[in-house]
């Protein structure tokens, strides 16, 4: 005779193996950019049982959830061993984040976690919380994850419990397995958004920041910077120019920060970015592309207005709402392009596209003329030119 432990149990496996072997279906007819997917690829429902339960009925006889897996996001991307494999933001019931490591065998669905959360060593500072990590195979053969090491801040006044401050923390490794930490940035002002170049740039490492006044604010920080180090094992940001900027009533007013690192194209670096601005409802993350030249990275050559992606439908709500954000995408060798993006930092998606796709977007839409009376001149543009034909 079956318990009501074994019952319970049968359930639950019964689910997730439902869950985690679902099919992904392509979203028609798209916007000719890219395609959605309709079942986020990941949530925290995708952590594996074993996380969550004690399977004892002698020390769990109700079968209780003992730790509590609320969402997965915010995901680093690249292709292991044939894999889709993502580096995962997993946050628990206590709002710690922790990295775990998922793989597909397609990149749209039956992602599936390795069975332990990444071991992420620390330095002699302890990080109170770690998150959003960029994966970066570079040149120099290692595969480096570089990510928001968060600690209080030691200089608030007594009491304030919500003050923080924002290090890029740095690890490498060669199988995702095993990690050495390095010791985090050095910079002058907080650094909570750093994307390691996969290419060596005049011989040095090189870096897409984000410079803030303060751990939420970008205050004097004029957008997303760059900066080229010497080495990683004792990186440190001596000057760093602005080289995508903010402006006053776009998607990025309020800050801005590279996603992913850029990938390499014929026609140039394909860069895909986030960009802030508050509203009634607060902050507002969209995602945004923009190219630089393919000699020199650091140079700008092409960013359509507007958003490339925005929240829609079920993405608008969850713990911070309204919210987009991509830290990985993968570009395999025959173009396609997988996007791995967040929403409202709850669970994780999938856009497809492709390499020629995203930089014909890139090359031949308009950029923003930041005056209501450029965008009617554009629109008018486009209206006079599909009138004649």
């Amino acid at each position: 005779m079956k318990t009501d432990f074994n019952i319970r149990l049968e359930k639950l496996n019964e689910d997730y193996k439902k869950l985690i072997s679902r099919k992904n279906e392509r979203i028609e007819p798209g916007n000719g950019i890219f395609h959605r997917y309709k079942y986020p690829v990941l949530t925290g429902d995708h952590a594996p049982l074993f996380w969550k339960y004690d399977l004892d009925p002698k020390t769990n006889p109700y079968l209780m959830e003992r730790i509590g897996i609320h969402a997965a996001f915010n995901a680093g991307a690249m292709k292991l061993n044939g894999k889709y494999v993502l580096a995962v933001r997993v946050e628990g019931n206590d709002r710690k984040s922790f990295f775990a490591i998922a793989e597909s065998p397609n990149g749209i669905d039956n992602f599936k976690f390795w069975d332990f959360p990444l071991t992420m060593p620390e330095t002699d500072n302890p990080d109170t919380n770690v998150y959003d990590m960029r994966l970066t195979k570079h040149e120099d053969g290692w595969i480096y994850g570089i990510f928001c090491s968060e600690r209080k801040d030691p200089s608030a006044p007594a009491g304030d419990l919500s003050s923080a401050v924002a290090a890029a923390g740095i690890a490498r490794t060669y199988d995702l397995l095993k990690w050495e930490r390095l010791p985090d940035l050095k910079a002058r002002s907080q650094q909570r958004n750093v994307v390691l170049h996969p290419e060596f740039v005049n011989g040095k490492y090189a870096l897409y920041t984000r410079p803030q006044d303060g751990f939420i604010d970008a205050g004097s920080g004029g957008g997303i910077g760059w900066a080229l180090v010497d080495n990683m094992e004792h990186a440190e940001v001596k000057g760093e120019k602005i080289i995508n900027l903010r402006y006053y009533h776009t998607i990025k007013e309020l800050k801005n920060g590279e996603g992913p690192h850029p990938i390499k194209t014929s026609q140039g670096w394909l860069h895909l970015a986030h960009g802030v601005r508050g509203c009634a409802a607060g902050l507002r993350y969209v995602l945004y592309l923009y190219m630089t030249d393919i000699k020199d990275p650091s140079k700008m050559i092409a960013e359509p207005a507007g958003f490339f992606m925005a929240t829609e439908g079920e993405e608008r709500i969850g713990d911070v709402s309204n919210v987009l954000f991509s830290n990985g995408w993968i570009a395999d060798d025959d173009g396609t392009v997988f996007i791995y993006y967040a929403s409202s930092d709850t669970r994780m998606h999938v856009a497809v596209s492709s390499v020629e796709k995203l930089v014909d977007y890139c090359l031949n839409t308009p950029a923003d003329g930041l005056r209501s009376a450029a965008s009617v001149e554009s629109l008018k543009k486009l209206i006079n030119k599909n009138l004649i034909l």
